[in-house]
């Protein structure tokens, strides 16, 4: 079946030479991988600028009064090549960034930032738009449709279209050196990364790992050209996974010293001028746009409304967060105390120690359970059936298709009445090209104005074993793994007219609820019976276990909110200075200490989660000033969980509700709207409270 395949108006034949301007043959028109090279990308969105701003021409060239038809209708038609080109590359400068790909990118960034800026701050345009709006309560539109105008309108607003010709001048300058720092920064990052990436001479310096982490580590070292060593990669955070297994106290110190390196050594790779530029320029930019700092301009237009109501959450959970993470280190450091050369707990020991406190408190191993979480299984028996119990759709993988990279697994999902719904794309390992983390993105976005159904892609960065030896996932990386799947529910499920609201679409601080809630089923009964079983034996994970998994869902909350909030509150530090302020001689590292201590989660012990010089969500990715978005999300995403269970849990008539009520609207209705719709009332704090331990 190929469905959504879109042809090029006015293509030429030199077009349809690169793949980028020819139609995909390939279903849901997922873009051809194995057909493009890289020299196809630039050529490609030089056209792509050009006919989306012929396309804004004649909008704005129309001399009739500006209406919902002349106006907004062909405005979200416009840009469709730009989109679909952008979309099929910035899949690959995420998840396989080669050296030309990476090159590409830098060269783009100013270009796709200035084309960016020509669109929003047109003001023609803004004008038509202006006038639509005006007469927006004499309408008769679609909520839909009114709700498209309000967005557009708000969103060119603050983008500066009212603004001046000296003033876009300089909002355009500044907008280009951002797009071009952030890329520096991401670059940078994984560069140190794979640079700082940790290199063992000999096995017995990894004791505590299994044969599939030693066999990873292995095969990591000689793709490498390290044969005969191990080498352990570095995750985006600060910790590692590894940390709660390896017994050797050296061992920890080098990894977790090298994580923490990353981007702040004064080598080519060092992000601290990088980041301090990127602070400076979006504080002038905020000012320039009417706002005291960044985390203002962010938060306006986001459900938080202010960076003060961000402040009062974070500082509201913070002191109990503390309060609890010195309970945990206490009980640590009796531990530590008891070793035969005492010692005082580092960040390094947290999570070897933690593993034995739980061990010793619950009766769990963590790292025994890695046999009942094998990939595939996971996979199949749990992230998808999940989904099939809760919203009858299934998966049929197509490895007819090919992905952008040989570990891509394409999968083409139906709904319950055997309709085609689109494609899912999973790829699961790390590998030097993949930045660090977990995501979701779109690659097709679904529309019914283009037609276009939609394909999504969840990134992970699982260490792979050699071999055949099997694919042993961690606790932390199944719920990881359920989390993105949420997303791409999200991605999979949104249902609208227009482009502007398709898949994920929604506020920032609204977009984590989704993926969050979708956690629960991990360790819902019917769910877990049936992926958790024993890799050797098929044996279920044992009852007395999932018992105590779920006694323990508050172990070593301290830490995890600790260390969460901590980075949340660097991020609105950071984003809050005004433009004097950040215009002045700022160090970093004293920057740092001094923010953590103003909220008091500067326990050296419980580092933040992602320390400035690596922290990409905000200084290379989308989540600037918004960081504490998942944090705001889980309050939905708790009250969510209660009204599940409250309701009967996994059924498909609970799904049916989530489905079409909140994740089905994508962007196309207010987030807080669409979860009261969904809900039938506001979210309560107090179930997040309780899940993580923050009450009393």
């Amino acid at each position: 079946m190929n469905l959504c395949v879109r042809y090029r108006e006015g293509m030429t034949p030199a077009d349809a030479a690169n793949p980028l301007l020819a139609p995909s043959l390939l279903p849901y028109g997922l873009p051809d991988y194995t057909a493009i090279r890289p020299e196809h990308y630039l050529p490609a969105f030089e056209e792509a600028f050009a006919r989306h701003l012929d396309e804004i021409r004649a909008i704005t060239a129309d001399p009739d009064p500006a209406t919902f038809a002349n106006t907004m209708v062909p405005l979200e038609a416009s840009g469709a090549l730009l989109h679909d080109i952008a979309a099929t590359f910035y899949t690959v400068s995420s998840a396989d960034a080669t050296p030309a790909i990476q090159e590409i990118e830098e060269t783009l960034a100013p270009l796709m930032a200035a084309h960016t800026d020509a669109i929003q701050l047109d003001a023609a345009l803004y004008r038509r738009i202006q006038d639509v709006h005006a007469k927006l309560d004499s309408l008769d539109l679609s909520a839909e449709d009114r709700y498209l105008v309000e967005r557009h309108y708000r969103e060119m607003t603050q983008a500066g279209a009212g603004l001046d010709a000296t003033q876009k001048e300089r909002l355009t300058a500044l907008n280009g050196r951002l797009s071009t720092l952030t890329t520096t920064f991401e670059k940078n990052l994984l560069n140190d990364t794979n640079d700082l990436a940790v290199v063992f001479d000999d096995a017995s310096e990894l004791e505590g790992l299994g044969a599939g982490e030693l066999s990873a580590a292995a095969r990591a070292a000689t793709e490498r050209g390290l044969e005969g060593k191990w080498l352990i990669s570095l995750p985006l955070f600060t910790g590692h996974p590894l940390l709660g297994s390896l017994r050797r106290r050296d061992a920890r110190a080098r990894i977790m010293a090298a994580s923490r390196a990353r981007g702040s050594r004064d080598n080519a790779y060092d992000n601290r001028p990088v980041l301090l530029e990127i602070v400076r320029l979006r504080a002038e930019r905020a000012t320039l746009l009417g706002f005291a700092s960044h985390a203002a301009y962010i938060t306006s237009d986001e459900t938080a409304g202010t960076p003060e109501a961000v402040q009062d959450l974070l500082f509201r959970l913070a002191v109990p967060a503390a309060r609890n993470a010195h309970r945990e280190r206490a009980a640590l450091q009796r531990m530590a105390d008891a070793e035969p050369a005492p010692f005082d707990i580092a960040a390094h020991d947290w999570a070897y120690y933690t593993e034995r406190v739980r061990a010793s408190e619950h009766d769990i191993d963590a790292a025994a359970l890695r046999p009942w979480f094998e990939a595939e299984r996971v996979l199949q028996d749990g992230v998808f059936r999940a989904a099939t119990l809760l919203y009858g759709i299934t998966f049929v993988e197509r490895p007819d298709i090919p992905g952008y990279h040989d570990d891509v697994r394409v999968f083409e999902v139906f709904n319950e009445d055997g309709s085609a719904l689109g494609l899912y794309l999973l790829d699961l390992y790390t590998r030097d090209s993949k930045r660090g983390g977990a995501w979701m993105n779109s690659i097709v976005s679904q529309s019914r104005l283009r037609g276009t159904a939609p394909v999504v892609v969840n990134n992970l960065n699982v260490s792979k074993p050699s071999g055949d030896l099997p694919t042993l996932l961690t606790m932390d990386e199944v719920t990881t793994f359920f989390h993105e799947f949420g997303h791409a529910l999200h991605g999979l499920f949104a249902t609208v007219t227009y482009p502007h609201f398709a898949g994920t679409n929604v506020f920032r601080d609204f977009v984590e609820f989704p993926s969050q809630v979708n956690e629960m089923w991990m360790l819902w009964p019917e769910v877990l019976t049936r992926y958790a079983r024993h890799l050797d034996t098929d044996e279920p994970l044992p009852a007395e276990v999932i018992d105590k998994l779920h006694a323990s869902e508050a172990f070593n909350q301290g830490f995890a909110t600790s260390e969460y909030l901590a980075a949340s509150w660097l991020d609105q530090a950071w984003h809050r200075l005004g433009a004097d302020e950040a215009a002045a001689d700022i160090d970093v590292t004293a920057f740092e200490a001094a923010a953590l201590a103003e909220i008091g989660l500067d326990d050296p012990a419980v580092p933040t989660r992602y320390s400035s010089t690596y922290f990409a969500h905000v200084f290379s990715g989308g989540y600037s000033a918004g960081y504490y978005s998942y944090i705001w999300s889980e309050v939905l995403d708790a009250d969510t969980v209660e009204w599940f269970r409250a309701n009967g849990g996994l059924t498909r008539a609970n799904g049916d509700r989530f489905r079409d009520r909140l994740l089905g609207v994508g962007g196309s209705k207010d987030p807080l709207e669409a979860f009261r719709d969904f809900r039938g009332q506001d979210a309560d704090i107090e179930p997040l409270l309780a899940r993580r331990g923050l009450t009393g």
